[in-house]
């Protein structure tokens, strides 16, 4: 680990940063300047990712509809382009648990799951989100992550896991698959249990409490791996396919070759449009959050931007490959930052060890039972709901808690690509309802200080006779100039005795736009003309005063009552009245 603080590193991140920025199609940033110091946690960290990656990618694929050589072949996809145009050296690309549901389910409902349609479908989807994750990077818009909020985003993951759950349950009780709505799925399931298949069972509920243990212990064991291979060594000894029990069977890992699938036709692109702008908008929020929870240098903001191009980059290659979309992960790059991982070599290194056990023990693979891959699912969406998470969201705001709420719901209820538009949506809209309807308070003074407190703590403030401090907490612009005129005027109404000063605390206002300066003059002079005086302190922003004089609001205010402290704007504008 004290490779990955040395001051070569450090510099050649500082230097990548800006290369990153003026030229955006640089390659192999991460490997360039590359240290013989760096390879021994790159190759630990490979052999790991490998761990990981296998049982991992061999069960998405199964979840996304593909054969299980799918995965490996999307997640040698992702990772090779992202070493190419990826400047983080941590982050993992390749098949993802969160979006393989999303797409497999829209899919399937469009052209069913077992339609020859259905791979060169997903495939070209793969191409489609790809070409608007680069659009997104080169136009540097990693700031659309910012627009999910925390809530909806775990609440989303929690349907996603939900879907997933649901979803391999039939494999897991050696019942047959069925397709549908998820609750009319599950209904069936239900009603086929006294069918189950106890040996199913057992391999499925015992490689999940394998996969739980190991992470419980420790991280870096690759749980899911050794209870796939303890399951598939059972099924070979035991001759478990002679009770049922389906294997995954043989493996095909060869190269699949590189070519355009079939364009769609009118009707079906049309239906998988807003389904390409669902997957990427999940994949612009989970690489933002992996790169700025995992940056290139400790302390530092990551390029979302950049990183976004090198997964769609990845995305594009899994579909010209006849593959499925890929996505950043969190546990891979976790694990690749804990091991001592110091470039993308560990990524590439883990491709090569991954072929490399495929080839090895393709025979051994082939016995894997499809119920030990839904085990490693289930222990997948037991990590997307996110319950710590959700008690702490409860805890702060039982709103926000009902924003998680509602968004799992949508998803779980709704079919997913629908339910996860109108999720999205449902952040937006409280993103807007926070402008529209920002927080606003009036303010007490504390006895024998300067301090001027919310007044929702009356124990530690006291009114000052005929003054009214209130202080919006936002810009003040279209969406809420109305609004925050109302609450002016309801508190200048409610003072007792009347109100003959109303101070503005405006050190949270950071903008005044035209409808803003205009609505607030409006209230300058109908308070003034009610006999109320009116007076602005702590306008701090630069960009709101600059606005303020602009649009001629300080004239209307008047120069003389912009002030830098509220006690001082009422020691002068209000003389004769004791501040204690």
């Amino acid at each position: 680990m004290a490779a990955l603080e040395s001051g070569d590193q450090r510099a050649w991140y500082r230097n990548a940063s800006r290369m990153s920025a003026l030229r955006r199609l640089d390659v192999f940033l991460t490997l360039r300047g590359y240290r013989a110091a760096w390879l021994p946690g790159d190759l630990i960290s490979g052999v790991m990712l490998a761990a990981i990656a296998i049982p991992e990618q061999l069960a998405t694929a199964r979840l996304a509809g593909f054969p299980p050589e799918a995965g490996l072949i999307v997640f040698a996809a992702g990772t090779i382009a992202f070493a190419i145009f990826g400047a983080n050296p941590y982050l993992s690309v390749g098949g993802d648990s969160t979006i393989a549901p999303i797409f497999a389910g829209s899919l399937a409902a469009l052209v069913g799951a077992n339609s020859a349609h259905y791979a060169p479908l997903a495939s070209f989807l793969a191409i489609a989100v790809g070409a608007v994750l680069i659009v997104a990077g080169l136009a540097r818009a990693g700031w659309l992550a910012d627009l999910l909020s925390v809530p909806v985003t775990v609440g989303i993951l929690a349907g996603i896991a939900v879907h997933i759950v649901i979803g391999q349950l039939p494999a897991l009780l050696g019942l047959p698959i069925v397709s549908g709505p998820l609750l009319q799925n599950l209904l069936h399931t239900l009603q086929a249990g006294a069918r189950t298949n106890f040996f199913d069972l057992g391999i499925g509920v015992s490689v999940l409490v394998v996969a739980l243990v190991s992470a419980r212990i420790n991280k870096r064991i690759p749980g899911a791996l050794i209870g796939l291979a303890g399951a598939a060594l059972a099924a070979s000894v035991w001759s478990f396919d002679r009770h049922g029990v389906q294997m995954l069977g043989a493996l095909h890992a060869r190269l699949a070759g590189v070519g355009l699938p079939a364009i769609p036709g009118v009707g079906d692109l049309a239906a998988i449009a807003p389904l390409t702008l669902v997957v990427a908008a999940v994949c612009i929020v989970q690489t933002a959050a992996v790169g700025r929870t995992f940056p290139a240098k400790a302390g530092e903001g990551e390029d979302v931007s950049r990183s976004l191009f090198a997964v769609g980059a990845g995305s594009v290659l899994a579909g010209l490959l006849g593959a499925f979309p890929v996505n950043s992960s969190p546990p891979r790059t976790a694990i690749i930052k804990a091991t001592g991982g110091a470039s993308q070599l560990a990524g590439l290194i883990g491709v090569v060890a991954m072929a490399t056990v495929v080839l090895a023990l393709s025979p051994l693979l082939a016995a894997v039972p499809q119920a030990a891959l839904a085990g490693i699912l289930v222990f997948i969406a037991l990590h997307l709901f996110q319950l710590r998470e959700m008690r702490r969201i409860a805890k702060y705001s039982q709103r926000e808690f009902m924003l998680l709420v509602t968004g799992a719901l949508l998803v779980i209820v709704l079919p997913i690509q629908t339910g996860m538009l109108l999720a999205i949506l449902l952040s937006l809209a409280h993103g807007i309802q926070l402008m529209m309807w920002p927080p606003a308070t009036e303010l007490l003074r504390v006895p024998s200080t300067t301090i001027w407190w919310p007044a929702s703590d009356e124990r530690n403030g006291t009114r000052v006779p005929g003054v009214v401090v209130f202080a919006p907490a936002a810009p003040i612009n279209f969406t809420n100039a109305e609004y925050i005129h109302d609450l002016i005027l309801a508190a200048v109404a409610r003072a007792d005795p009347p109100a003959h000063l109303l101070v503005i605390e405006a050190s949270a206002v950071s903008d005044i736009d035209f409808t803003g300066s205009q609505t607030s003059q409006r209230t300058i002079r109908e308070l003034r003309s009610r006999g109320t005086d009116v007076a602005v302190a702590r306008l701090i922003v630069p960009h709101a005063q600059e606005a303020a004089h602009r649009s001629g609001l300080v004239k209307v205010l008047g120069a003389d009552h912009l002030f830098k402290t509220v006690d001082e704007a009422v020691r002068q504008l209000s003389s004769g009245t004791p501040l204690g």
